[in-house]
């Protein structure tokens, strides 16, 4: 009898498949260094909706801070409905690339936008989980995201695999550009194999986390999730998986503003995570914890830099750059998520929203 498969199943392969998509990394890069190599690429704008915004959001950071190229995350509505590429009129349309990013090539407003992109000539380009689903009708390129099966409604592997794909996007991009040179592009390459070789770690200490503060965390009246730099990527994907899965109100924000308005509502019943990335408010991040705990005994650090800390915070013994620490740091809020959820017995194998309004038919 066929094993029925399980979000915390695809949580536990993450080890496994993104070895298989670093060491296949030349069937996604080549395609895209391509449109790179062979136009004056000048801006790119990244779309998806749900974990594939949350992607876009770190892949414009990647491209930005690492390639050195204008670079955005956008809704696809919104853009389409609201926005231009260009406000300044000073970019052709041929020195503009649209990235649609769609797991399963389905999303109606991602196909929406490359379809109203590739019609003004526009670079359009798609990462996807299936090569001949319907956004691939819209593109003029069409790269593979190498994340195999994921048949549960959340995403938990898709978010990790396209984040993997995303960073090698931007390092391959960032060498071609001499943004960075051979010396430095084999060590960063280096530091994604050591993470992915150590990955198992990450689950391991993520999950053991997780049982130690179980009790407190699903007995919460409302969640917060708090992040700054890179990883408001990151909290969007923390406040995504927990409101699909454990099913309580949970709400993002970067943590400056946090502490303009909604600290009033702040009271014990509640419980705030705060991402500590090692970018500049790290220490202004620390001092916000130390003040959230007078109000709430439930706020937890997570970060790979070590800290004062005790069982309610996250402190990886696997220390990685802050380029490749989101792919770490998604991976407690699954398991609060997918493990949460089990704990008070909601099957997160089955979508209980039944109206069709988000995807074509596959």
């Amino acid at each position: 009898m066929m094993t029925k498969p399980t979000v915390i199943g695809y949580i536990k392969e993450q080890p496994e498949r993104l070895s298989f998509v670093f060491k296949n990394r030349d069937k996604f890069t080549n395609p895209f260094v391509d449109v790179f190599k062979e136009n004056n690429i000048k801006k790119v704008i990244f779309f998806g909706s749900g974990t594939s915004y949350n992607v876009s959001q770190i892949a414009a950071y990647y491209f930005k801070h690492l390639v050195g190229v204008a670079a955005e995350a956008q809704y696809p509505t919104v853009f389409k409905s609201y926005e231009k590429a260009d406000w300044s009129n000073r970019l052709d349309n041929d020195e503009i690339l649209f990235v649609g990013i769609s797991q399963s090539g389905t999303s109606i407003s991602t196909v929406k936008v490359m379809e109203y992109a590739k019609g003004l000539g526009y670079h359009t380009l798609s990462l996807t989980g299936n090569t001949k689903s319907k956004i691939t009708d819209f593109v003029d390129t069409v790269v593979p995201l190498l994340v195999g099966d994921e048949l549960t409604p959340p995403e938990t592997k898709g978010y990790t695999v396209s984040l993997l794909s995303v960073y090698l996007w931007a390092l391959e991009c960032a060498k071609l550009l001499n943004r960075i040179n051979q010396d430095q592009y084999n060590k960063m390459l280096e530091d994604v194999k050591d993470l992915i070789d150590h990955f198992d770690l990450v689950l391991t200490e993520s999950e053991e986390w997780y049982d130690r503060n179980k009790a407190t965390i699903v007995n919460s009246d409302r969640i917060y999730i708090l992040g700054y730099g890179i990883d408001y990527g990151t909290v969007l994907e923390a406040q995504l998986k927990i409101g699909e899965m454990l099913r309580l109100p949970s709400l993002g924000y970067e943590i400056e503003e946090y502490s303009h308005g909604p600290t009033m509502a702040l009271n014990n019943k509640q419980t705030i995570f705060i991402i500590g990335s090692e970018e500049v408010e790290f220490e202004r991040m620390l001092t916000f914890a130390k003040a959230f705990r007078n109000y709430s005994d439930r706020v937890h650090i997570i970060t790979c830099k070590d800290i004062q800390a005790d069982d309610r915070d996250l402190v990886y013994s696997y220390k990685t750059s802050k380029l490749l620490a989101p792919l770490m740091y998604t991976v407690p809020f699954q398991f609060v998520a997918a493990k949460g959820a089990k704990d008070i017995g909601i099957d997160t194998g089955i979508n209980p929203f039944e109206i069709p309004l988000a995807h074509y038919e596959s």
